[in-house]
């Protein structure tokens, strides 16, 4: 099973009978971030993939694309479930944003599994970057490489498209198709929780050292943590909804982290424990 198969069926086991007649109340698909509300008042969000998009150019290409914005209201959160394995990236995004709120549910409705979690916290804070450590970043994650640019020494920074990245960042810039030169090195592993989106983050996992420090942050990793844990990740860092009808108003308004984080949506930080 994938990660995103896992832990649905964990959402599922956890809240049971209470996952029966839920349902998505609204769906936002914004520039920058993915939000779904659910009935029981519960948000999460993901990343868009608008980049995953290149023949969205006229509403003919687009049609079917996604889930059909007359029907996605009142829709049961199995059937949007189901698609979180969809090679539609825009179906997936609101697929995992509505397990992404599944999840805040379930942090709702018991304690935590064997990890220890906190609000109010970067997760960057936490990953443990020893001096002399090699790190490697997929994805251009600003925060992450502000960080390492101020702390020097080896490290790379995965991406797809080089545009995304400043002119001092270039010199590290190692593109994705040969990410797996650099990825067994890395003795850090720094992995944005958007590679969830277009399903690539298992062959990430796969080649890391096993002693290495993984964290998989952003707010598209906003899930229960257990099948990232195990498959070697310590640190998951993403975010828990608290004032979900004004995020989706910043979303569907074109809005993006910068709107929303420390104020609509609290940051969350989920480490392994042992």
């Amino acid at each position: 099973m994938t990660i995103l198969s896992e832990t649905a069926q964990l959402v599922k086991e956890t809240l049971g009978k209470d996952l029966y007649g839920l349902a998505v109340e609204r769906a936002v698909v914004g520039i920058f971030f993915t939000g779904v509300k659910l009935t029981n008042g519960a948000a999460g969000i993901c990343f868009t993939p608008v980049g995953e998009l290149p023949e969205a150019v006229c509403c003919p290409s687009s049609a079917g694309r996604s889930f059909d914005p007359l029907k996605i209201r009142g829709m049961d959160v199995n059937l949007v479930l189901s698609a979180l394995n969809s090679t539609e990236p825009i179906k997936t995004a609101i697929a995992i944003a509505t397990l992404n709120a599944l999840s805040a549910t379930c942090w709702e409705r018991r304690s935590t599994g064997q990890y220890i979690m906190r609000e109010g916290l970067d997760a960057l804070g936490v990953v443990r970057m020893p001096e002399g450590a090699s790190v490697a970043v997929v994805g251009a994650i600003v925060p992450t490489l502000k960080t390492l640019k101020t702390r020097g020494g080896n490290w790379w920074v995965i991406e797809q498209d080089m545009r995304r990245l400043k002119e001092d960042e270039i010199p590290h810039f190692v593109p994705a198709d040969r990410s797996d030169e650099v990825i067994p090195q890395a003795d850090v592993l720094i992995v944005t929780g958007a590679t969830l989106v277009n399903h690539t983050l298992e062959p990430i996992l796969a080649a890391a050292r096993e002693e290495a420090e993984i964290a998989v942050i952003g707010p598209t990793a906003s899930l229960l943590p257990e099948p990232l844990f195990e498959r070697g990740v310590r640190v998951v860092g993403g975010v828990w909804v608290k004032r979900p009808d004004e995020l989706l108003e910043v979303l569907a308004a074109g809005g993006s982290g910068y709107h929303f984080l420390d104020s609509l949506a609290t940051r969350i930080v989920m480490e392994k424990e042992g």
